[in-house]
């Protein structure tokens, strides 16, 4: 923060904790710039921000002092500690799911500090408009703009932003919908439950890629043990017999997770063939479609749909920071009726000052203009890491041909990427282990994701050398 914001975050501390005697004046403005090392009128900006809010009071000739209305309510005392608890709720038995149980992707909390972050699923925030966004930001805290987005509106969601995606987001996508047919979430993953809930219980069979999302099936496992993993090949997941008998298939076509592969034309149109003959419902997880570097990409599954068997599941936060949380579900009007009815239960809506200020974003054109940076960038990245792996690790990958952030591995036989992983965060690189992609009790354990969208280019090609001596080195400890 601001060295202002700063002194006035000290002072009101000090002020609510009463570590200031009330009685005694507080420290002049050039007193305290003086013992601070900083300019007087930062002080007396602080200084009068805290007079504007009635924390201090300024008294003629005496100097400021802490307003002792501000204190007016005792503070809380603190209890005892306590020993341990004894007796008390069974939580273990109460528990009907236990969701801190499932196995889930993990990376190291300060992977930001490491040289070589091959972290998935991150952004640059170097290659972020953060003035653009600040410029929509005071935009949106506009008198007018205020009155629109402070008040609840219960279950509806910002028209600006459901606008923006219609018709500017998803017809790049080749889908044409109305507005009722548009709900904004808390991110893809809040679209992702919303529509499990809805649609998954315990006699409901569920067919996903293997490997797959791990999210997704976590999801699942929550509502149903009939999982049904079907392990998908060069093209994708495939369309065969092992789809006859399910009521949803989980996919995501455009880049396959993790392996990054794409579903062609011909193998789309046949899922759809067959989603309409046996009767099951489609769930498309679109999730890194604006990040393609070869060419126009292949057109949604969703577009293609003429039965509204397809709920589709986009995402905003993958192109501008995942942060932000917020995404969207696309699907008929009534699937739409009811998801909206089971959010207001969950969360109402998702904050309508980030709706407006996103909607802005897109609506000045600055998402255009970041998802051009973003594909300059990332193609830039994207070659550098298919030249090293292709130099360091030859045979081991195959270029993604949609584009993303990622690249999937598969190392040599024998190699147990999770050790990889460990031993490779002691010489400062981050990678993510492929076993847990896999539903196996056995995955194979040599393959790994390595994601480029948080690395520079210039550290790419040293750390995949790295990278690859500990692979070869593994391989010698193994032989």
């Amino acid at each position: 923060m601001s060295i202002q914001a700063g002194i006035r975050e000290m002072m009101v501390s000090a002020i609510l904790d009463r570590q200031l005697p009330l009685e005694e004046p507080l420290p002049s403005c050039r007193v305290l710039a003086q013992r601070l090392g900083v300019s007087r009128n930062t002080v007396v900006l602080a200084y009068q921000g805290l007079v504007d809010d009635g924390f201090i009071a300024a008294r003629q000739r005496s100097g400021f002092f802490i307003n002792p209305n501000i204190l007016e309510k005792p503070p809380a005392s603190r209890p005892e500690p306590a020993g341990p608890a004894t007796g008390g709720p069974d939580w273990a038995a109460l528990l009907h799911v236990h969701p801190a149980r499932q196995t889930n992707i993990r990376k190291p909390a300060d992977w930001q500090s490491f040289p070589y972050p091959f972290v998935y699923g991150q952004i640059d925030p170097g290659l972020f408009p953060i003035a653009a966004w600040r410029d929509c930001t005071r935009q949106a805290l506009g008198l007018k703009e205020i009155a629109e987005w402070t008040a609840d509106s219960m279950h509806s969601d910002a028209p600006g932003l459901v606008e923006q995606i219609r018709s500017r987001v998803l017809p790049r996508r080749g889908i044409w919908v109305s507005p009722d047919e548009i709900l904004i979430t808390l991110g893809a993953q809040n679209a992702l439950y919303l529509v499990a809930s809805l649609l998954v219980r315990d006699r409901t069979v569920v067919a996903m890629e293997d490997p797959g999302y791990t999210d997704m099936r976590n999801i699942f496992a929550l509502k149903t043990d009939r999982i049904r993993p079907i392990r998908v090949d060069g093209e994708g997941l495939p369309v065969d017999s092992r789809l006859d008998g399910c009521d949803l298939v989980f996919v995501t076509p455009s880049h396959q997770s993790p392996t990054t592969v794409t579903m062609p034309a011909a193998r789309r149109r046949a899922l759809l063939h067959r989603a309409a003959e046996k009767g099951f419902v489609i769930v498309e997880d679109d999730y890194e479609f604006e990040t393609n570097y070869m060419g126009s990409p292949t057109p949604a599954l969703k577009s293609l749909d003429r039965d509204g068997r397809v709920i589709y599941i986009g995402s905003l936060s993958k192109t501008l920071f995942h942060g932000l949380r917020l995404g969207y579900l696309v699907a008929p009007a009534p699937l739409i009726s009811e998801a909206r009815a089971l959010r207001r239960l969950m969360m109402r809506h998702p904050p309508n000052n980030n709706q407006r200020t996103t909607a802005l974003f897109l609506a000045l054109g600055h998402h255009e203009a970041l998802v051009r940076r973003l594909h300059r960038v990332y193609r830039g990245r994207w070659r550098a890491m298919d030249e090293a792996l292709s130099r360091y690790l030859p045979e081991t990958h195959h270029a993604p041909n949609f584009g993303g952030t990622s690249f999937w591995v598969r190392g040599p036989q024998g190699l147990d990427a999770d050790m990889l992983a460990r031993n490779a965060l002691e010489e400062g690189i981050v990678i993510e282990p492929g076993s847990i992609h896999f539903m196996s009790d056995r995955p194979p354990r040599n393959f790994f994701r390595l994601g480029f969208s948080s690395i520079p280019e210039e550290r790419i090609e040293p750390g995949i050398r790295l990278l690859a001596d500990l692979v070869r080195s593994r391989k010698e400890v193994r032989a």
